[in-house]
């Protein structure tokens, strides 16, 4: 075992989905902030669409955490079923007896549950993870479960996560009534190679690690190519390549490492689609292209300590990002793409966050250069919030660690500045409203 090799306090890369090593990326974080504004709203239905590998059931569990002990809840993984069973898993998992009784008794009795938790002041939901091996049939049975309301709200709230066929299925004729339910409809994308890195070493940190960077830049950019940013498949290829790496005592793990894991594991290298038609490439010797990715590994690994290459990519970036969000005009007057205000209305919308609109970006000739602009988009963002009702035993710094995944002076002074009525964060009182930054600075 390489714990002890690398002086770690437990298995970083487990398969277990632990909450504690949920990494909140970006859409990670919009996605979370999206179902935990839906659930504080009351919005009925909500759904949950992503990829084999994407976290969705930690992101689950990490939702089922934060509500807990503020709402009643069940997690049902049980999909392969019919109605009868469905209810019955459902009833067994409120703590309702279901055992000989009829469909329509366990729906008489699951109907006075409601009741009795509404008046209690306790909101029910369900989780229903792998919603997409539901069959129709159960598909209309979970949504007749929204019709149990009162006159005021609803008594049930459900959250169907599942895989992209899910989408694909509501998205047919048949299921329009359903869709139509669905008030927030939150999805995860795969990590951005940088993401990947950060990914890696949040995990690292909550295993105890504290030693040097255990990966070197070549790796970390090996891992992003081979899994794809899928975290499952990051998580399988890092403990291939530490298993590797302790047995041939390797204190710093390589490309050359995560190459061999990646080949253990089948991972195939990725080739990305061009964005436009390109004139084709000279062939390679077969004989060279070993040697040259070994090159370029060198490269990554090495270049990388002396920021030369972070300061090329850093270089391309900024070029493609101002030449993807506008485009000039004869006139030479440098205009936003349309698609900058939609994302901002559709993401204040799902996640009721306080952004500002984006502003018409000025002339670059003008006073405000263009890396003001970017500062000045960077400063409005940081606006966005979250509106959280505190809970029993919470703490700022859980709070902030679990749905920011840090906690400094930083993100202290915006929670200050978005809580001016906050006097002491040592000190939350329950049922207390506070707002928590979405997109916290550097």
């Amino acid at each position: 075992m390489f714990l002890n090799f690398y002086q770690l306090r437990e298995q970083p890369f487990g398969v277990t989905p632990d909450p504690r090593y949920l990494y909140l990326s970006p859409g990670h974080r919009e996605a979370l902030a999206s179902l935990f504004y839906g659930i504080e709203t009351n919005r009925g239905f909500l759904s949950l669409v992503a990829e084999p590998g994407m976290g969705k059931t930690t992101l689950l569990f990490q939702l089922l955490q934060r509500w807990r002990g503020h709402v009643h809840s069940a997690f049902l993984f049980q999909t392969q079923c019919d109605s009868r069973e469905f209810i019955r898993y459902l009833m067994n998992d409120l703590g309702l007896k279901s055992d000989g009784e009829d469909f329509v008794r366990m729906h008489s009795e699951l109907n006075e549950f409601l009741f009795r938790e509404t008046l209690a002041g306790r909101s029910v939901v369900i989780f229903i993870d792998e919603a997409q091996n539901l069959t129709d049939t159960v598909l209309e049975t979970v949504r007749l479960l929204s019709d149990f309301e009162s006159a005021e709200k609803k008594l049930l709230q459900i959250v169907l996560a599942g895989q992209p066929e899910l989408a694909q299925r509501l998205s047919r004729p048949g299921m329009a009534q359903l869709r139509q339910r669905i008030a927030i409809q939150a999805r995860l994308d795969a990590l951005p190679a940088a993401e990947v890195a950060h990914y890696i070493n949040h995990r690292l940190q909550v295993a105890g690690y504290q030693g040097t960077e255990l990966f070197t830049p070549g790796a970390l950019g090996l891992i992003a190519e081979r899994s794809r940013g899928i975290p499952r498949l990051i998580n399988n290829l890092c403990f291939n390549a530490l298993s590797l790496g302790c047995a041939t005592r390797q204190k710093q793990i390589t490309s050359e490492v995560i190459r061999k894991a990646a080949v253990d594991l089948s991972l195939e290298p990725h080739a990305p689609t061009p964005l436009v038609p390109q004139q084709t490439a000279p062939r390679v010797t077969p004989g060279l292209r070993p040697s040259l990715q070994s090159f370029y590994s060198w490269i990554t690994d090495n270049l990388f300590r002396r920021r030369l290459f972070q300061t090329s990519v850093l270089s391309v970036v900024c070029g493609s990002l101002l030449i993807y969000f506008g485009v000039r005009n004869g006139a030479g007057t440098f205009r936003p793409s349309a698609s900058i205000y939609q994302d901002a209305q559709t993401t204040s919308a799902i996640t009721g966050s306080e952004s500002r609109p984006a502003q018409p970006v000025m002339d670059p000739t003008a006073d405000q250069q263009p890396h003001e602009l970017l500062q000045t988009d960077a400063r409005e963002n940081s606006l966005s919030s979250l509106a959280y009702v505190v809970q029993p035993k919470d703490t700022l710094r859980e709070l902030c660690v679990s749905t920011l995944g840090r906690y400094d002076k930083v993100v202290l002074s915006q929670i200050q500045k978005l809580n001016p009525e906050l006097r002491n964060p040592d000190h939350l009182d329950v049922g207390q409203k506070i707002r928590l930054p979405l997109n916290p600075l550097k």
